[in-house]
C-alpha cells in the first residue's frame, strides 16, 4: 500500500500557507454567515410584531416615555435605564448572564416565556448569548425588589451564598454623567431608536443626583416587562 498523500495543488499550498489558510477560511465563514443572516432581515416573521403589532408601543404624539406602563409594549430604554444598560455592559456582565430564553420547556419553566425578537429591537448591541455562570435576565423585571437588587449587587453572597459573581459596592457612590447620557440617547437615535427631542432635553435632569446603583437596578427591573405576553398566543410560525 502507497503511503503517498494524494491532495490538490490549491490543498497543498493552503496547507502550506497559513496566512492563505485564514483568508480561505475568512471567505467561506463569511459567505456562510451572510447566507443564513442577512435574509432575516427581509422576512417579515423575523420580528414577532409584525404579525402582532400590539408587542411595540404605540406612542402617541405628545407622550413621553414616562407615560409608558408595564405591558404596554417594548419601548426605548429611558435615560436611567440606559445609563443602567451601559454599566452592565461595562462592567461585563454580559459574560455571565445571558438575555435569550429558549424555546424549551426547562428554560420556560425556570425562566418563563421564551424571548421574542422583537422585545430587543431596541438593543444596541443586543444581549443573547448563551453564557450563563449566573441566571439568564431577560425576564428579570420585577421578580426580586429594588432593595434586593442593590443589595446583590453590593454583596451577592450576602443574598446568595453560593454566588462567584463579584461585588460592586462603588455603583453606590459614583453619580452619573447627564450629558454622557444625553450624548448616547442621540447616538441611539441616529441608530434608529425613536427618541424625540424631548427625550434627549430631559435625559440629563432625568439622570440628575442618580447613582450608578440605581442605573443598573432601573435597567434590571424593566428587562421582560415590555410585553405583555398573553398565554398560549403562538407568537412564531
Amino acid at each position: 500500500m502507497s503511503d503517498k498523500i494524494h491532495s490538490t495543488r490549491f490543498q497543498d499550498l493552503l496547507e502550506r500557507n497559513i496566512g492563505a489558510l485564514f483568508i480561505v477560511m475568512a471567505i467561506v465563514l463569511s459567505v456562510g454567515g451572510i447566507v443564513e443572516i442577512v435574509p432575516l432581515f427581509y422576512l417579515d416573521s423575523t420580528f414577532e410584531h409584525n404579525k402582532s403589532p400590539e408587542i411595540v408601543w404605540d406612542r402617541k404624539e405628545g407622550q413621553t416615555l414616562d407615560d409608558w406602563e408595564a405591558g404596554d409594549g417594548v419601548r426605548p430604554y429611558n435615560a436611567l435605564e440606559l445609563a443602567g444598560r451601559n454599566i452592565f455592559l461595562r462592567e461585563g456582565c454580559y459574560l455571565c448572564h445571558s438575555q435569550m430564553i429558549r424555546p424549551f420547556r426547562d428554560e420556560k419553566e425556570r425562566y418563563g416565556h421564551y424571548s421574542l425578537a422583537s422585545e430587543s429591537m431596541y438593543d444596541h448591541p443586543f444581549q443573547w448569548g448563551s453564557k450563563r455562570t449566573g441566571p439568564d435576565l431577560a425576564r428579570v423585571g420585577g421578580k426580586y425588589s429594588d432593595e434586593w437588587h442593590m443589595q446583590h449587587l453590593r454583596a451577592p453572597r450576602s443574598l446568595v451564598p453560593e454566588s462567584v459573581m463579584p461585588n460592586y459596592p462603588w455603583l453606590d457612590i459614583a453619580l452619573l454623567d447627564g450629558h454622557m447620557v444625553q450624548k448616547h440617547m442621540q447616538a441611539m437615535k441616529t441608530l434608529g431608536i425613536p427618541y424625540t427631542d424631548d427625550d434627549l432635553k430631559g435625559a440629563p435632569a432625568a439622570v440628575d443626583g442618580k447613582t450608578e446603583m440605581q442605573a443598573v437596578t432601573a435597567y434590571l427591573q424593566v428587562l421582560g416587562t415590555m410585553v405583555k405576553i398573553e398565554k398560549g398566543k403562538e407568537y412564531r410560525e
